[in-house]
């Protein structure tokens, strides 16, 4: 990590898992991880958010459909990290990336691939945040709301990676709640994953 950051904090080191293991049983037969959106995949796109963030190093848990998945990051600098047990939910993708965190990193930023929105501006601000609360989790908020991707310190790996279906973290985050360090964030795109055909287009620009 550079050290000459001008955030007015020491930057931890943070790595960022991109969870991209899901069937995308909304979708019907297409994976909506590797749609078209402006000429590159969804996934790619997370992807290359979490590569122009100071995040290292960058992992994708990969599981449904891992060799096409794989394909559409080809070139880019991730480590995939996969998951044989990604139909059990959520939770085995999450459990997955954890458990592959080096050593060195002090924190995971936990991205989830079909949220195309989420710019770099946005991990940035997180990862400014969690430098300021190295301890705390943290977790984007837009007009009261809660959303994604979240900043998880170290010290809560081990709950995490008790986590079971595909319910996520969200549980953790309310029983963590005095822990929780909101970051401000000036866009709705916290809120917007791609579940069904009519959320694609919607994020494409195309008329539902």
């Amino acid at each position: 990590m550079q050290t000459g950051d001008k955030v007015g904090h020491q930057m931890a080191q943070v790595a960022a898992i991109v969870l991209a293991a899901g069937r995308s049983s909304r979708m019907g037969p297409q994976n909506k991880l590797i749609a078209d959106i402006a000429g590159k995949p969804m996934v790619r796109r997370v992807a290359e958010t979490a590569l122009a963030s100071a995040a290292r190093p960058v992992l994708v848990v990969t599981g449904h459909m891992a060799a096409e998945v794989g394909a559409a990051l080809s070139g880019l600098d991730v480590t995939p990290v996969a998951n044989p047990d990604y139909a059990t939910g959520l939770a085995s993708s999450l459990k997955a990336g954890i458990r592959a965190v080096p050593a060195g990193c002090d924190g995971a930023l936990v991205l989830l691939g079909d949220m195309p929105r989420i710019s770099p501006e946005v991990v940035g601000a997180l990862l400014e945040a969690h430098a300021g609360a190295p301890e705390r989790i943290v977790v984007p908020v837009h007009e009261s709301r809660q959303g994604n991707p979240i900043i998880w310190p170290r010290r809560y790996f081990t709950e995490l990676l008790q986590l079971e279906g595909d319910a996520g973290a969200k549980r953790l985050i309310a029983a963590h709640r005095d822990a929780v360090c909101e970051s401000e964030i000036a866009t709705d795109a916290i809120f917007v994953d791609v579940d069904t055909p009519e959320a694609l287009r919607g994020v494409r620009g195309e008329r539902t």
